[in-house]
C-alpha cells in the first residue's frame, strides 16, 4: 500500500494555504470532515449499544459492546490494506478518496436510520470507506511536495491538526444530540459532517493538480481481469458464508467478532511470514524486520489499552463520574474530546523534546516509556473505580488526568513508530511497511476489544490494576530488551 510517497508532479502553485499548496486546503477539510464523523459516532457508539430498549438503546451487554467496538476499530485499520491496493492498482488515490467519503456518509446516513439493524449495516459501510479514504489521503498529501522539500513535514503536521480538530469537535456536537435527544440523530449529524467533506472535496478538486490522479502501479489488461475475478470469488465466499451461518442461526453478535478478531491476528501473521522469508532480502533487511516485530509487539500492547478509551472509560465516565455543572448534566461523551485537545497541545512539545534529546534516547526505549505510561494510567483508573465503589460518583478529572497521561504515552511511541517504520522498511516492501503499521493498532484493538469483555465479569479496580500493572511490566521488559533490539535495527536509531 503507498503511503507519502509521491508519484505524480505536485499540483499548481498560486494560492497558497499557510505559505503550502493550496491543495492542502482541500485534503485537511476533508480529513477534518472525515475524523468529525468517525469521532462523533465513536463517542456515542457503546453508549448507544449498552443503553436500555426503553432508552431507544440495543440493551447489549457491556461486555458484547466493547467487543463489538474493538472489532470496529480492527476492521477501520485492517480495510487500509486493501484500500491501498485498490488505489495503487486499480483507480488511484484521488477516486479512491472520493468514493471512499460517499461510502462512508451512507454508511453514517444508515446508521441514522432508527431501527436495530441499521447500526451494524452502517458501521460496515464506513468500514469499508475509511479503507478507501483514510490511507490514500495521506498518500495525496505527500503527492504535493518533492521527497526532499523542507516543507514536506509541516505540511503533514498541519494535515495533522485537521484530524485533531475534527476529533475535538465532535463529540461536543453528537454527543449532546445523541445523550440528550436521540441516538440516531447523534449518527446523523455524523453523517451530515462526511457530507460536507465530500462536497468540498468535490469543489476543491481544480486545487488538486494531478495528485492521486492515476494508478500507482496500475493493473492492466489480464492481470486487471485476474484481480478482479479473484475479488469477486472472495465476495461471493462471503455472502454465501454468512448466509450459511445466518440459516444455522449462528449468525451472531459474538460469532462475528470473534471471527473478524481471529482474521486481524492471521492476517498480521501472514504478512510478518510474507516478509521474513522473502528470499531477496538482504541480511540487514532482515535484521531490521527481526527488531521491527519487537516494535509491532510493542505498539500492538499499546493501543489494546489505549483504544478503550471510548469503549470501557465511555462507560465509567456515563456511569460513575459527576457530571453536572450548575445544574447541568453534560453528556459524558464530551470528555472523548479531551485526548485530541491534548494531542494539539503535546505534539509539538514532544517534538521538541524528541529533537533535543536525538538519538541519545533509542526507539525501543521510546516504546517502552509509551507502555509504562500507558499502563500508569490504567493504575490511575483503578484507583479512580476504587473510589467510585459503593455508588460515589467521582470528579471527571481523574478521567482527564488519565488521557493525559495517556497522550503522553502515544506521542512516545506513535509518530516514533511510524518514523521507525519507513527507516526500517525493506527497500521492496517501502510502501507496504506503512499498511503493516496499521495493522499493529488492528491486532491491538481487536484483541483489547476481545480484552475488554472482563470488564463486565471483574471488579473495575482489579481491571484496570491488572492491565495497568501487566503494561507497566511489559514497558520495563522493553527497556531490559532495548540494546538487543537496537543491535537488531543496524544502524537505526
Amino acid at each position: 500500500m503507498a503511503h507519502d510517497v509521491p508519484v505524480e508532479r505536485p499540483a499548481p502553485t498560486g494560492r497558497t494555504f499557510f505559505g503550502h499548496p493550496r491543495a492542502l486546503a482541500t485534503l485537511f477539510l476533508t480529513e477534518m470532515w472525515e475524523r468529525f464523523s468517525f469521532y462523533g459516532m465513536r463517542a456515542i457508539l457503546v453508549l448507544y449499544l449498552t443503553a436500555e430498549a426503553a432508552d431507544d438503546g440495543l440493551g447489549l451487554s457491556e461486555s458484547s459492546a466493547n467487543a463489538v467496538y474493538g472489532t470496529y476499530n480492527a476492521m477501520v485499520y485492517l480495510m487500509a490494506l486493501p484500500g491501498g491496493w485498490v488505489a495503487d492498482r486499480l483507480i488511484g488515490a484521488r477516486r479512491s478518496v472520493l468514493w471512499g467519503g460517499v461510502v462512508i456518509a451512507a454508511g453514517h446516513y444508515v446508521m441514522a436510520v432508527p431501527t436495530r439493524w441499521s447500526v451494524f449495516a452502517g458501521m460496515t459501510l464506513i468500514v469499508l470507506g475509511t479503507g478507501l479514504l483514510k490511507p490514500n489521503i495521506s498518500t495525496m498529501v505527500g503527492a504535493l511536495y518533492d521527497r526532499d522539500s523542507p516543507r514536506r513535514d509541516a505540511g503533514f503536521s498541519i494535515f495533522y491538526m485537521g484530524i485533531n480538530l475534527g476529533a475535538f469537535i465532535a463529540p461536543l456536537i453528537t454527543g449532546f444530540l445523541g445523550e440528550k435527544i436521540n441516538w440516531h440523530l447523534g449518527f446523523a449529524v455524523a453523517a451530515v459532517g462526511m457530507t460536507f467533506g465530500v462536497i468540498q472535496y468535490v469543489l476543491g478538486r481544480r486545487n488538486l493538480g494531478d495528485a492521486g490522479d492515476r494508478p500507482a502501479d496500475p493493473l492492466l489488461g489480464a492481470d486487471r481481469r485476474r484481480a478482479l475475478t479473484r475479488a469477486g470469488v472472495v465476495v461471493a465466499v462471503l455472502v454465501v458464508l454468512v448466509a450459511a451461518l445466518a440459516l444455522a442461526g449462528l449468525f451472531t453478535i459474538n460469532t462475528v467478532v470473534n471471527t473478524l478478531t481471529a482474521v486481524t491476528v492471521l492476517v498480521t501473521i501472514g504478512y510478518f511470514a510474507r516478509i521474513m522469508t522473502d528470499r531477496e532480502l538482504s541480511a540487514t533487511e532482515r535484521s531490521r524486520m527481526k527488531a521491527y516485530l519487537w516494535l509491532f509487539v510493542f505498539a500492538a500492547a499499546f493501543w489494546l489499552i489505549y483504544d478503550q478509551a471510548g469503549s470501557v472509560l465511555n462507560i465509567f465516565a456515563a456511569e460513575h463520574t459527576d457530571r453536572d455543572v450548575a445544574g447541568f448534566t453534560f453528556p459524558a461523551s464530551w470528555l472523548q474530546s479531551v485526548n485530541p485537545i491534548l494531542v494539539i497541545i503535546g505534539a509539538p512539545l514532544f517534538a521538541l523534546l524528541w529533537l533535543r534529546v536525538g538519538n541519545r534516547v533509542s526507539t525501543p526505549v521510546k516504546f517502552a516509556v509509551g507502555l509504562v505510561l500507558n499502563g500508569l494510567s490504567f493504575v490511575l483508573m483503578a484507583a479512580a473505580a476504587q473510589a467510585a465503589v459503593g455508588g460515589d460518583l467521582v470528579s471527571p478529572w481523574w478521567l482527564v488526568a488519565v488521557f493525559a497521561i495517556q497522550v503522553a504515552g502515544e506521542l512516545s511511541l506513535s509518530p516514533v513508530g511510524l518514523s521507525a517504520t519507513t527507516k526500517l522498511a525493506p527497500v521492496k516492501y517501502a510502501s507496504q511497511m506503512l499498511g503493516l503499521w496499521f495493522l499493529a493498532t488492528a491486532v491491538g484493538d481487536a484483541i483489547g476489544g476481545q480484552v475488554a469483555r472482563l470488564a463486565d465479569a471483574w471488579s473495575e479496580s482489579t481491571y484496570f490494576l491488572t492491565f495497568g500493572l501487566a503494561s507497566v511490566a511489559f514497558g520495563l521488559g522493553a527497556v531490559m530488551f532495548a540494546r538487543h533490539i537496537r543491535a537488531l535495527m543496524a544502524g537505526i536509531h
